[in-house]
């Protein structure tokens, strides 16, 4: 899919939607079957596929949040979204990501790559 900053923003008004639902099921509307969520950059660890991610989502299901999303970049099926977030259950905590997407021919996200940034936390090498 050649992606454009309406579908951008209606695919992470979904994510949110069934993030803020704790709607694990709805992965696969979201993502594709062999999708890979890097949850940093540099993560060892990245999640690959619907079952991974499902089991990642359904972790903190009681947080309350608020999010605020832009869409600051979109290339052929690559973009770049700024969001803040701010927990305020169980305990209060503020986010800033970056998110790189990459959307497969069906709309739906290949792969994922988040750049989380909070305040009071290092943000470069030492």
């Amino acid at each position: 899919m050649t992606a454009d900053r309406a579908s951008v923003g209606a695919w992470v008004a979904a994510y949110e939607a069934v993030w803020r639902a704790s709607d694990a099921d709805a992965v696969a509307r979201l993502f594709t079957p062999d999708a890979r969520y890097a949850r940093s950059p540099y993560d060892p660890d990245v999640l690959v596929g619907h079952d991974a991610i499902r089991e990642f989502w359904t972790v903190d299901d009681d947080a309350a949040f608020t999010t605020t999303a832009e869409t600051v970049a979109v290339e052929g099926d690559v973009a770049v979204v700024r969001l803040e977030v701010r927990y305020t259950a169980p305990r209060e905590q503020e986010y800033r990501d970056l998110w790189v997407l990459r959307f497969a021919p069906d709309g739906r996200v290949a792969d994922f790559e988040e750049w989380a940034y909070w305040p009071g936390k290092e943000w470069s090498a030492s």
